[in-house]
């Protein structure tokens, strides 16, 4: 299965499941809510940029 993706692919959404870990860590135990929101946003734009990667090798 992961040989349908590639190592750039693989990298940005790691990323990003990392960086919601952090946004909860910095939500849950330091209650930093305001950094865990900004941290927060950041993976659904990532998710959108390799969506649009994917798109424009498609075509």
């Amino acid at each position: 299965m992961l040989k349908r993706f590639r190592l750039s692919e693989l990298i940005i959404l790691s990323l990003a499941v990392f960086l919601i870990f952090v946004s909860e860590y910095y939500y849950l135990v330091l209650k930093d809510h305001d950094r865990a929101i900004f941290m927060g946003l950041w993976p659904p734009t990532m998710i959108l940029f390799l969506v649009y990667l994917n798109l424009k090798k498609q075509q």
